[in-house]
C-alpha cells in the first residue's frame, strides 16, 4: 500500500505526552513517536501540576517545535457559572487558557499545516480554530491558515456516552444525585459540542466499533474510523519486565486515580474483595496509579488494600499481579490497560464494560463478570487453579501480538492525512 508523503504536522495533545504514565499520554506519545519518523511535528501541549518539560526528554528529538502553557486552573465557582450559563461542556473550558491562545497565534502566524490533528475533545477548540472555526472565546485571535490544514479528529471516547452512562450510574443512588444531575446537563451539552467537532473535522477517529458506533448516532453523516488502541508488545514482553513480589495472591489494578471510572471501579471492588477472602484469605488487593482521590482514602485502612501513588513504571506491578482485575462499571473508549495486561500474559477478571470494543470472549482470552457474586467467584477460581491462569495468559499475548501492536497501527493514522481515506471500509 502506498504510504502518504511526509507532512507538516501540528499535534494538539491536553497533557504533556511523555512521561507515558496513563491512558491520554500513552495513546498520545505512542503516536508521536512513530509519527515522527516520517512527518515533521510540531507540538501543543499542557503542563499539568508537576509536570516538566525536560532538556532530556525524548520530545525533542520527536518534535522541531513545543509549545507549552500550564493547565488553567478552575475554581468551582467557574465551573457552577458556565456550567448555568454557556452551552460549552465544561470538558470545552477546562483547558481554555489566554497564555495558550497566545502562543498557538505567535507560532501558526509564520508556519503552516498541512494536517492539524487533535487528540481529545479537550483540545478541540485550538485545532479547529487554526482551521477556520472559532468555538470558544480565545478562538478569536487566531488568524485562520489559507488554505485550510486538512483536521483529523481523533475521539478518545465518545464524551457523551460517558456522561450518559454516569448519570444512569448515579441517578440509582439517592447520594449521589447531585453528580448525577451535573452529568444530565453534561451528557446534554457534549452531545452537541462533539457533534460540531466532528462535522468539521475532516476526519474523525474513533478507539472501537462501539465509540464509532454512538459518533454516527449523533449524526448519521458521520463516518469515524475506527483506530483502537495500542501497546508496545516489546516493551510488555513478559520476559523483559521484572515483576515485583507482590504475595502469593496479589489482585492488581492500574490507572489514573482520580479519573472517575477508575475510581468508581476500585470503590466497587473492595466489598468483592472481602468475599474473595473469605476463600483465600492472604488476597491482597493493589491500587496503582497516580494521584489517588480523598474518598478513596477510607479504602487504604483496609488490611487487605494497598494504595500506591504515582509509581515510576507500573509494569512491575501488572506483571507481580497473580491476577489482573478490571471491575470497570462507567467509561467508554478501549482501556490501555487492557492491553498491558494482556501484553505482560496475565490471567485477567473484567466487567463487559471493562473490555468494550475488544474482541475477547469470556473463558478464551479472560474471565468476564458482573455481579459482585461472580466477579468473586472467577477471581478465586483462577487464584486456586494456576494452570488455567496460564492458558489464559498466553491466549491473551498471542491476542494482543496480532492486533495491537503500535507498530501494526500508527499506518492506519498516516492514511487519515490523505483525502478519501478518512472513513472505514
Amino acid at each position: 500500500m502506498k504510504m502518504p508523503r511526509t507532512k507538516q504536522v501540528l499535534l494538539l495533545t491536553p497533557q504533556l505526552p511523555y512521561p507515558p504514565q496513563q491512558g491520554t499520554a500513552l495513546r498520545n506519545f505512542n503516536l508521536l513517536a512513530r509519527l515522527a519518523r516520517r512527518h515533521t511535528i510540531d507540538l501543543v501541549t499542557f503542563l499539568q501540576p508537576g509536570d516538566e518539560l525536560t532538556p532530556d526528554s525524548p520530545l525533542h528529538d520527536l518534535c522541531r517545535t513545543i509549545i507549552t502553557a500550564p493547565t488553567p486552573e478552575r475554581t468551582l465557582g467557574q465551573r457552577l457559572r458556565t456550567t448555568l450559563t454557556s452551552w460549552l461542556p465544561d470538558m470545552a473550558w477546562r483547558l481554555e487558557s489566554p497564555e495558550m491562545w497566545r502562543r498557538l497565534r505567535d507560532l501558526t502566524r509564520d508556519r503552516a499545516y498541512e494536517i492539524v490533528q487533535i487528540e481529545g475533545i479537550e483540545m478541540a477548540a485550538y485545532g479547529l480554530a487554526v482551521a477556520g472555526v472559532h468555538l470558544t472565546p480565545g478562538s478569536t485571535i487566531i488568524t485562520p491558515q489559507e488554505p485550510p490544514p486538512r483536521v483529523v479528529f481523533d475521539d478518545h471516547n465518545a464524551e457523551y456516552v460517558l456522561q450518559q452512562r454516569a448519570f444512569q450510574t448515579d441517578i440509582r443512588r439517592p447520594r449521589r444525585w447531585i453528580g448525577a444531575m451535573y452529568s444530565l446537563i453534561q451528557w446534554r451539552k457534549l452531545r452537541r459540542y462533539e457533534r460540531i467537532i466532528c462535522q468539521h473535522a475532516d476526519a474523525v477517529i474513533a478507539v472501537s466499533e462501539v465509540d464509532a458506533a454512538a459518533l454516527r448516532r449523533l449524526s448519521p453523516e458521520l463516518r469515524p474510523t475506527v483506530i483502537p488502541n495500542g501497546v508496545d508488545v516489546e516493551a510488555y514482553h513478559p520476559d523483559r519486565v521484572r515483576a515485583l513480589d507482590l504475595g502469593p495472591a496479589a489482585l492488581v489494578f492500574t490507572g489514573k486515580m482520580d479519573f472517575r471510572p477508575n475510581v468508581d471501579a476500585v470503590r466497587w471492588f473492595v466489598p468483592v474483595l472481602d468475599r474473595v477472602r473469605e476463600a483465600v484469605p492472604e488476597a491482597r488487593f493493589y491500587i496503582v496509579g497516580q494521584k489517588p482521590h480523598p474518598s478513596l482514602r477510607r479504602l487504604a485502612a483496609h488490611p487487605a488494600v494497598k494504595i500506591t501513588g504515582r509509581v515510576p513504571d507500573t509494569r512491575p506491578y501488572i506483571a507481580g499481579a497473580t491476577v489482573y482485575v478490571i471491575p470497570l462499571r462507567v467509561g467508554g473508549g478501549t482501556r490501555l490497560k487492557v492491553l498491558e495486561a494482556m501484553a505482560l500474559g496475565k490471567a485477567i477478571v473484567s466487567t463487559r464494560l471493562g473490555v468494550e470494543g475488544f474482541e475477547v470472549a469470556d473463558g478464551r482470552e479472560l474471565r468476564l463478570a458482573d455481579t459482585p457474586e461472580a466477579f468473586a467467584e472467577r477471581v478465586v477460581e483462577l487464584l486456586h487453579d494456576e494452570g488455567q491462569r496460564a492458558r489464559l495468559g498466553k491466549a491473551a499475548r498471542t491476542f494482543v501480538e496480532s492486533r495491537y501492536d503500535w507498530d501494526r497501527i500508527v499506518p492506519m493514522m498516516e492514511r487519515m492525512y490523505e483525502p478519501g481515506e478518512d472513513h472505514s471500509p
